[in-house]
């Protein structure tokens, strides 16, 4: 493939270069793939780099992106080597349009000039994205988060590659398989509730077609996702906003966006997912983007009301 090589010795990968056409952040556009500051299968670098370790149709596959000038160079490791390097444009947002994107409010305008450098990633994976999704349903972040990497480290595999070079050893999320063969009480020690672990399970069972969803429209690959019991409007379009790029799917039934677009372009902090879909009306086609901004600008409402309370199952 264009810029890649074999393999040179045991610490080399295959290598791509790439250059970006515009203005562009490498931590703010593969940001969104990193599931928590102990996320196993990512890691920002103190150089600038990104790490990713990924389950490829090829296989595991480790990439580390750096960027020097203009210039983006790719690495990669593993039997997923090559299919990472060929996504490499896609996941830095080749695929994706800013140009289209007209700011029509104050604080998205302004974002939207701060951030010149935000496209949007397309991963070309949908499990990867929708199984911490779906950990993400109903509970605190944290939560989330600690289910992901107990989950990971436990049932994954050790990434390819130069682990050490990474700031340790980055871990592959487990095959559909082996998702499927994880014990109840292992979920239960993560504090993953039944009904996110059954919906994760009646996934996996489906993997392949799911993950030819990456081959459809967002809205048909959300529509497929809905199918299976357990995954709404909220969990496909957290996907496919990672998986397709999708400027347009906007995240409804969050409990914290729909107060902070509302109190962003309309001073309402109460506002819900009818009156943030209509304030989003205008950026129709870029309603992702312009929800993106609106967080990155942190105007966000003043905290009135506790956290959602956090619960651990693990220790019951």
């Amino acid at each position: 493939m264009p810029g890649a090589r074999a393999a040179v010795g045991a610490e080399s990968g295959r290598v791509r270069r790439y250059v970006p056409d515009g203005p562009f952040d490498l931590r703010l556009v593969l940001g969104p793939l990193r599931r928590g500051p102990g996320d196993p299968t990512f890691r920002a670098m103190p150089d600038g780099s990104v790490w990713r370790a990924s389950l490829t149709p090829a296989g595991p596959g480790t990439l580390r992106v750096s960027v020097y000038g203009g210039e983006v160079r790719g690495e990669a490791w593993g039997p997923g080597a090559s299919w990472l390097l060929e996504q490499l444009p896609e996941l830095l947002g080749a695929a994706d349009d800013p140009s289209v994107f007209a700011p029509r409010h104050r604080v998205v305008a302004h974002a939207w000039h701060r951030r010149p450098g935000l496209r949007l990633t397309r991963t070309g994976l949908v499990l990867e994205s929708l199984i911490p999704s779906v950990l993400e349903q109903k509970v605190t972040t944290d939560e989330a988060y600690r289910a992901w990497r107990l989950l990971v480290r436990k049932f994954g595999e050790p990434a390819p590659g130069p682990g050490p070079a990474a700031g340790g050893r980055l871990w592959v999320m487990p095959s559909p398989r082996t998702w499927a063969l994880v014990p109840s009480w292992e979920w239960h020690r993560a504090g993953v509730d039944n009904k996110r672990a059954s919906t994760i399970l009646r996934a996996v069972r489906v993997a392949r077609r799911l993950e030819e969803a990456v081959r459809m429209s967002p809205e048909d690959a959300q529509a497929r996702l809905e199918v299976v019991p357990g995954i709404g409007p909220w969990t496909s379009a957290e996907v496919v906003q990672r998986s397709h790029g999708a400027a347009d799917a906007v995240t409804v039934g969050d409990l914290h966006l729909p107060g902070i677009v509302g109190w962003a372009l309309a001073g309402d902090r109460d506002a819900d997912d009818s009156l943030m879909l209509e304030l989003l009306e205008p950026y129709a086609g870029e309603r992702h983007r312009a929800a993106r901004l609106i967080l990155l600008s942190g105007h966000t409402p003043p905290r009135l009301a506790p956290r959602m309370p956090r619960g651990d199952i693990g220790r019951f």
